[in-house]
């Protein structure tokens, strides 16, 4: 049983004029483990029951039933509740071992669709460092979703529409040679990018040829479609060779030529509602009553916009996944904009516009420095992945040149390293790279949380993995409850991440629980042989389960040796 809802249970006998939730709401853990697992506040009664919190305090704890606690007692305002150790460490092992695969989740979603709008590199550009953010943001959310039974529809919505591939194919045709493109693809097309960006101010006609070539793609010409799809089709071909690299998979690849292709509808629905108005020849929504700049429709040259082809987009998943969110992850700078496409949707009668949330995320530096694909400083994210793998791959043959599969540890841990380390902060925050702070084994790494995984399963290898059936659990001994205690959040931990859709709640997490092993291993003899070493080894496995979920969670492989 989850022991937060033992607390809540407790109370309930004591006040049951109050719902579960709101006792549950109530209920906190205390800083100082002086003060016990829970507490209890009176001060919110104070006002209803006429009398000093303190006193509320010792009338509640005459009523509450205290067989599942060490002991409950007053602490002037509060009520703290100490957990009967050898008893619910008992539980949440047994729990653990019988489950391994589905402890911690919970049925949040009830199986209901949630579309992940996610990555969503441009064609005809390398992934960068930044994209980092948004893929890996955008997979580790929708494994805690799934954690938590939702059916997660994976969405790469590629930038392959808009101005730039005009940009791009004016540049091909003044520069342009297929056979350069065929040797190197995705750095040719880029250099044929910066060149067209860097020599527009002195060439205004290079602008005006990009926006020509654009009006041809809209307008169906051959040549343009022609080149349109080469540049998306090795351009996919290189970005699937990242996505292999950290295990991310998508339902679909429709992007904004695909809902380009579908924009008549929602047009048509802003026009029959009266919602165009003329603005400098342009066609916009008017926001004013959200106090919202008014979104630009239709451009005065007939061409539409981004937020266009998002509308048409938006319609088009309800229609096709029937979802009961649909989740955008985008950087921060675009908060205005989601709000705008909402506020749109709201205004065309949508009665799920509310359903659509931007997941923004703050920057990504590298060293110090921010990248710019059109000023042709970008950090190719696959360059950085191997030379991570590289740098892991050093690391081990070091501490362990007998290792049996470096290759294959090397990039569970270069490319995990990389993952965490992003994953760890607040996804709102900014954050700046620096390889050679990631790959460490020590401080808050993911090597960090995968080599206390791995020691615990060396600890279980030379026990020759034991079995824990009929093993009285309650013997794991009282130096094993932070260990325990922190196994015991793995559920609530996996929620507030859902929640608030922060994949960094469940690398903490991570730390913290391998940080409290490492303790535990290093003051305890978990191998003695005493009545308590299959319950301590029942704790080992326990340790070694919920690190590999936790991980598995972030999209970070655990290897079992390293």
């Amino acid at each position: 049983m989850d022991e937060k809802q033992q607390v809540v249970d407790a109370l309930k006998l004591a006040l049951p004029e109050m719902t579960e939730d709101d006792l549950a709401d109530k209920v906190e853990r205390p800083k100082d483990n002086k003060n016990g697992d829970y507490a209890f506040p009176t001060f919110f009664l104070a006002k209803t029951l006429h009398k000093a919190p303190q006193a509320i305090a010792q009338e509640l704890v005459e009523k509450i039933d205290q067989a599942n606690f060490e002991k409950v007692v007053v602490a002037g305002p509060y009520i703290n509740f100490y957990l009967n150790k050898a008893k619910v460490g008992a539980e949440i092992l047994k729990a653990i071992l019988a489950d391994p695969e589905n402890y911690g989740s919970k049925d949040l979603g009830h199986y209901g669709n949630v579309t992940i709008d996610y990555s969503s590199p441009n064609i005809a550009k390398p992934m960068s460092m930044g994209h980092l953010r948004s893929t890996m943001i955008g997979e580790s959310i929708g494994r805690i979703l799934e954690k938590e039974n939702y059916r997660v529809v994976r969405i790469d919505y590629l930038g392959d529409w808009g101005t730039q591939f005009g940009k791009l194919m004016a540049a091909y045709k003044m520069w342009g040679n297929e056979e350069d493109v065929k040797k190197d693809p995705i750095n040719t097309l880029l250099n044929y990018y910066v060149r067209i960006n860097t020599e527009a101010d002195e060439h205004p006609e290079y602008t005006e040829a990009g926006r020509d070539w654009f009006a041809k793609l809209e307008h169906g010409d051959k040549e343009a479609w022609r080149l349109w799809k080469w540049f998306r089709e090795i351009s996919l071909e290189r970005f699937q060779r990242v996505y292999d690299m950290l295990d991310v998979h998508f339902d679909s690849f429709h992007g904004e030529a695909f809902s380009a292709q579908k924009m008549e509808e929602p047009i048509q629905l802003l026009r029959d509602k009266n919602l165009l108005k003329l603005s400098r020849g342009a066609q916009i929504v008017d926001l004013d009553k959200y106090n919202l700049v008014p979104p630009l429709i239709i451009k005065s040259n007939g061409t539409t916009t981004y937020i266009t082809r998002d509308l048409a987009t938006a319609l088009f998943r309800k229609r096709m996944y029937g979802h009961v969110k649909s989740l955008y992850v985008v950087g921060a700078e675009q908060e205005n904009y989601y709000k705008q496409l909402k506020a749109v949707l709201k205004e065309m009668g949508f009665s799920w516009w509310d359903q659509l949330e931007h997941i923004s995320f703050g920057l990504m530096s590298f060293g110090g420095k921010k990248m710019s694909t059109r000023k042709g400083n970008v950090v190719s994210l696959e360059d950085v992945l191997n030379d991570s793998v590289k740098l892991a791959r050093e690391q081990i043959t070091q501490k362990n040149p007998s290792l049996k599969n470096p290759e294959e540890v090397a990039k569970m841990v270069g490319i995990g390293a990389v993952v965490f380390h992003d994953l760890k902060n607040d996804r709102r925050n900014s954050v700046d790279f620096r390889l050679e702070d990631v790959v460490k084994f020590e401080g808050e790494t993911g090597p960090y949380v995968q080599y206390a995984r791995a020691r615990a399963m060396s600890i279980l290898r030379k026990e020759n993995n034991p079995s824990f059936d009929d093993v009285d659990l309650s013997q794991v001994g009282v130096a094993a409850w932070p260990v325990l205690k922190q196994l015991g959040k793995f559920g609530e931990t996996i929620q507030r991440a859902a929640e608030n859709y922060d994949p960094s709640i469940v690398a903490k997490y991570a730390l913290a629980l391998a940080k409290d092993f490492n303790q535990y291993y290093a003051h305890t003899r978990i191998l003695v042989d005493d009545e308590g070493k299959l319950a301590r080894l029942a704790l080992v496995q326990a340790v070694a389960e919920v690190l590999k979920s936790a991980l598995a969670l972030l999209g970070v492989k655990a290897p079992d040796e390293m």
